[in-house]
């Protein structure tokens, strides 16, 4: 369909960007058309699709019945051939009706005392499980949110527009899988967020603040180049992994599919190939997570004893350190502490400082909590709201006296 607009729309549309700040464009690229598909919730059901049944009965909603514990028989057999490789008994239709939890339609015919449709059948995993003789997954890999970047034409696509790879990542049903699968689908501002220019993002502050919101520990780019020998014909999809901010490479594999209607059944291939080879390199231990994408820093054995008893004793949370050191303590409380060793009252005192910071780039934030680290005594530094731009706040855990902090955050400039 094509619109016109007249000349007087685009004058006034111009000009709205630069009366709104810019919020128009950002308005329109998070309500604009549907970005991704939402995830299947992967359940640990078994399922069984596909099933073809024939029915009759005396009437409509009979033949129905009749239809459904049809599926049921030959939906178990199916699941019993793919999972042992051979035949197995037939159950009783009392049986089936306690183990099956779901029937799904994909297609049906309804007739007067005909039935025609293929379904979907789902077992309950726990009572099906125990008769098929099949036990659940095991070691599971820590969280990781799933950036599936498809390039086509040479533009690369995440949630900009529906693309056939996220689809057949929001279909693939991650419960028998070794790896925890994040997968957003662009809803809200993900498409914005979530991009193919991520791959390049070095800084582990900002991807701290990002695995944070989707509660995964790490990233993986499931990335897929389609190229098309010509018009109509063969196209070549080729798929690479990689993980983390330094964008590791982890393997690759190459499919081909006959013409643009096969790309669907190309994609559902390559994720199902992707998981396999995400699983070896989990289970072969070349996927880790790094240490450095973790909120909170590691802490010694040694100091554990020392930090408990620490934490027993006010912190203090306020913008100023040098306020922080000299209004938490009252006249007597700085009389009596004037009169003990300065060992004993200064030196074993735990402080939770919050230190706001002018960032206008990520390199900013990263400066910053170096120059923290870098502070003799500072146990954590923790970036604990990031404004690029703008002016971020970060927290400080220091172990010592609290005007050497003070002294020293001076020095480096900040305030």
């Amino acid at each position: 369909m094509r619109v016109r607009l007249s000349k007087s729309f685009w004058k006034y549309a111009l000009a709205l960007p630069l009366l709104a700040g810019g919020g128009v464009l950002v308005h329109a690229q998070i309500e604009g058309p549907k970005r991704g598909i939402p995830p299947i919730a992967s359940s640990g059901d078994f399922e069984v699709t596909g099933v073809i049944v024939n029915a009759t009965g005396k009437n409509a909603d009979e033949a129905r019945r009749a239809g459904w514990e049809e599926a049921q028989r030959k939906a178990w057999t199916m699941l019993w051939a793919q999972t042992h490789g051979t035949a197995g008994a037939t159950l009783a239709d009392t049986t089936l009706d306690g183990i099956v939890s779901a029937i799904i339609v994909e297609e049906e015919q309804i007739g007067p005392r005909r039935y025609i449709a293929r379904l979907g059948v789902s077992f309950d995993r726990a009572r099906a499980g125990q008769l098929l003789g099949v036990q659940g997954v095991g070691r599971k890999s820590a969280p990781l949110l799933v950036i599936p970047v498809m390039i086509s034409n040479g533009s690369p696509y995440v949630f900009e527009r529906q693309t056939p790879w996220q689809a057949a990542w929001a279909k693939f049903r991650t419960v028998d899988s070794a790896i925890d699968y994040v997968r957003p689908f662009g809803g809200g501002a993900e498409s914005l967020l979530l991009n193919a220019g991520q791959l390049d993002r070095r800084s582990r502050s900002w991807w701290r603040v990002i695995l944070d919101q989707f509660g995964a520990a790490d990233v993986i780019y499931p990335i897929v180049r389609l190229e098309r020998q010509y018009p109509g014909g063969p196209i070549i999809g080729k798929f690479a992994a990689r993980y983390g901010p330094e964008n590791r490479f982890l393997g690759s594999f190459t499919l081909r599919a006959q013409n643009a209607a096969g790309i669907p059944a190309m994609m559902a291939q390559g994720v199902k190939k992707m998981d396999a080879l995400l699983q070896d390199s989990f289970r072969s231990g070349r996927l880790r997570t790094e240490a450095s994408l973790l909120l909170e820093d590691t802490i010694d054995e040694e100091d554990l004893e020392e930090l408990e008893e620490a934490t027993e004793e006010a912190s203090l949370e306020v913008r100023d350190p040098l306020a922080a050191a000299v209004d938490s303590l009252s006249d007597e409380a700085r009389t009596e502490q004037a009169n003990r060793p300065a060992a004993a009252s200064t030196m074993n005192q735990q402080v939770s400082v919050t230190v706001q910071v002018n960032t206008p780039n990520p390199e900013a934030v990263d400066r910053a909590e170096a120059a923290l680290r870098g502070i003799p005594g500072v146990r954590s530094v923790v970036t604990t709201s990031l404004a690029l731009g703008g002016t971020s706040v970060l927290r400080v855990t220091y172990q010592g006296d609290p005007e050497v902090l003070s002294a020293a955050l001076r020095a480096r400039g900040f305030r």
